[in-house]
């Protein structure tokens, strides 16, 4: 791995970009929010980064998650979820991005493969990166989902645990 931080800037990454492919090197690319960082994300980052040599993980930006998901969210600042993201051992890099999709990072950047969750294959969700990813010669994988973890379950679950009316923990 690349000295120096895990969280970078497009840009940066562009530069280190070039020197992969000269390498050789596989390059892999995810995004999300990964607001409220859970298993299911670990498990995805380890499934992405066995698909090649570097794993880009694309975060969406505060901004850009109030957008997508709504003014309450995210419930974890940008910054924080980046560093949490850059923690985990199977992730190389992490860049925030403003855009509600990927589109314009993935067409900067050409990541090798571009993962997404199995939830958007055989055309069951809508993915507005795949005319870019394939029209360099990119590739489009989708990697398992897990039963039952998600963001917006944890949430309900959380809500559902404090009565705002009481102010103490259901059981």
């Amino acid at each position: 791995m690349e000295a120096g931080p895990k969280i970078l800037a497009l840009e940066e990454l562009l530069a280190l970009r070039e020197d992969w492919a000269l390498q050789g090197k596989v390059v892999v690319w995810t995004n999300g929010c990964f607001d409220l960082l859970h298993a299911g994300h670990a498990r995805s980052f380890r499934d992405a980064k066995a698909l090649g040599d570097i794993l880009i993980v694309g975060l969406n930006s505060d901004e850009s998650v109030r957008r997508l998901k709504g003014p309450l969210r995210p419930v974890v600042c940008e910054e924080d979820r980046a560093e949490l993201v850059a923690a985990l051992g199977a992730v190389d890099y992490v860049t925030i991005f403003n855009d509600t999709d990927p589109v314009q990072a993935i067409r900067t950047l050409r990541p090798d493969i571009h993962c997404k969750g199995e939830d958007y294959a055989d055309g069951r969700r809508p993915i507005p990166e795949r005319e870019v990813v394939l029209g360099y010669g990119g590739e489009i994988r989708f990697l398992p989902l897990r039963e039952g973890r998600s963001t917006s379950n944890l949430i309900a679950r959380i809500t559902a645990a404090y009565s705002t009316e009481q102010g103490q923990c259901r059981t």
